[in-house]
């Protein structure tokens, strides 16, 4: 059974409190949900961009953000990293809002699958490797750690998901996303995509902490800034065998808390300009329309024309930035369409 060795640091303790008081404070914060929407689409486009760039990805933020914007259909393999990525981040912030996801094979898989595909053979593609690999130090290409044997990746990762989820209660949920992460990176369960399918899944638990703001940060962004001492971190140098019995995951976890907290600082320090941003600022015809739509719970174009002298594809394009910030929903069609505020 996997038994973690570490100790709770004076260090490891203070950081936990203040990500809590930084949390509190975030949630506390009441902002409309356009500059939400904003917060959160820069919050995904910043995390792509630093996962895949963690991983040797030599796309810079502004050419991802392009990417993320125009979804180019024939595509590299360094753009596709990226549309795989940010969809995989999609798909996985909107399972959060529905409903409580818990750490599964399944939910791994899954994530490693999305992460990678049209990449690997489909034999290495949401499955657990059936090859030995070893890591080697990006810089020099030299090997520098020999993860588990094929014969005991299945059984470890058995032990972590069993770990996480019989401690969820016990165990404050910083320090167990932050063994998950190491562990995981450990076993290194996949030909590829390792990282990238521990991040997002380090996500999953992190989102344990009543954190409202979850998909509005990118802890990936911290370890981008310096990739030695994220992988001098979170990996081991040697044989995992000959290693195991002395890892101890302390160091990691006070590295892993001061990563959050460095984002959360940069979200709260961003968040007085992103209020007041040309993306998230809401014209007067934007506020008619919503007015509108509270006092008689839906609008039409011929209700909309009323309130407004624009121009017909004016109109049609005022709705349309509406419905993108998800702040009204389209219902019927053709000469019935009408709008109703968002249920999201």
């Amino acid at each position: 059974m996997f038994e973690p060795k570490y100790i709770i640091t004076h260090n490891l303790l203070e950081n936990i409190k203040r990500i809590n008081n930084l949390v509190s404070e975030l949630n506390d914060n009441r902002f409309p949900n356009v500059v939400l929407l904003e917060l959160e689409r820069t919050a995904r486009e910043v995390s792509t961009y630093a996962s895949t760039s963690i991983e040797g990805n030599p796309l810079p933020l502004t050419e991802v953000k392009k990417i993320l914007k125009s979804k180019p259909q024939y595509v590299r393999d360094s753009e596709k990293e990226v549309l795989n990525y940010n969809q995989a981040l999609q798909d996985l912030n909107e399972q959060l809002e529905k409903d409580k996801v818990k750490i599964s094979r399944d939910l791994i898989l899954k994530i490693q699958k999305q992460v990678i595909n049209g990449l690997l053979p489909a034999s290495d593609t949401g499955k657990l490797r059936q090859q030995p690999i070893q890591v080697n130090d990006p810089r020099t290409g030299h090997p520098v750690f020999l993860p588990p044997d094929i014969a005991d990746v299945k059984p470890m990762m058995e032990d972590l998901i069993s770990f996480v989820n019989d401690k969820r209660d016990k165990i404050d949920p910083l320090i167990l996303a932050g063994i998950f992460h190491k562990q995981m990176v450990l076993i290194h369960p996949f030909m590829d995509g390792n990282g990238r399918t521990t991040r997002l899944a380090t996500k999953v638990l992190l989102a344990q902490m009543n954190l409202n703001t979850f998909n509005l940060f990118s802890f990936e962004n911290y370890y981008n800034k310096n990739v030695t001492k994220y992988f001098q971190s979170v990996g081991e140098f040697g044989n995992y065998y000959e290693l195991k019995d002395n890892i101890d995951f302390s160091s990691w976890l006070e590295y892993f808390t001061e990563g959050i907290i460095d984002e959360l600082l940069r979200v709260q320090k961003s968040l007085p300009q992103v209020g007041v941003s040309p993306q998230t600022q809401l014209q007067d015809h934007h506020l008619k329309i919503l007015g509108f739509i509270r006092e008689n719970g839906f609008i039409a174009d011929k209700d909309y024309s009323k309130l407004t002298d624009r121009a017909k594809a004016t109109r049609t394009s005022d709705l349309q930035r509406l419905m993108d910030m998800r702040l009204i929903e389209r219902k019927g069609k053709g000469p019935s369409t009408y709008y109703v505020l968002s249920e999201k």
